[in-house]
């Protein structure tokens, strides 16, 4: 009961204006569009075109950065820190794929108690 005496304390006031028919079909329409654009988003990255995609443009941007700022020598160092990257990320991998000793698992002969 105090909430209901907590309003009546404030008073009469101004109740807002009812949204029109368009007002909601356009905030309808919004959030429709909205959830379109989050499932085409969703689907592409899904699929992986999404990824690649952001990997060329920020490729791009960078050689054409690294063009302006530097010319030939700019695109040089750019193409020297990608072949880094890929070589060592190669390397890392080919570590991480060959077995080593310690991975083999050895089992006991049948019949004995460890």
């Amino acid at each position: 009961m105090a909430r209901h005496d907590d309003l009546l304390d404030q008073g009469l006031r101004q109740a807002p204006e009812p949204e029109t028919a368009e007002q909601m079909s356009r905030r309808r329409g919004l959030k429709v569009a909205g959830g379109g654009v989050a499932a085409g988003g969703i689907g592409l990255a899904k699929a992986g075109f999404l990824g690649k995609f952001f990997i060329y443009l920020f490729l791009w941007n960078g050689v054409s950065s690294a063009w302006r700022i530097g010319g030939w020598i700019g695109i040089a160092v750019v193409a020297a820190a990608i072949t880094t990257y890929f070589v060592l990320r190669s390397r890392r991998v080919e570590t991480m794929a060959l077995p080593t000793h310690d991975d083999e698992i050895v089992l006991p002969p049948k019949g004995t108690t460890p």
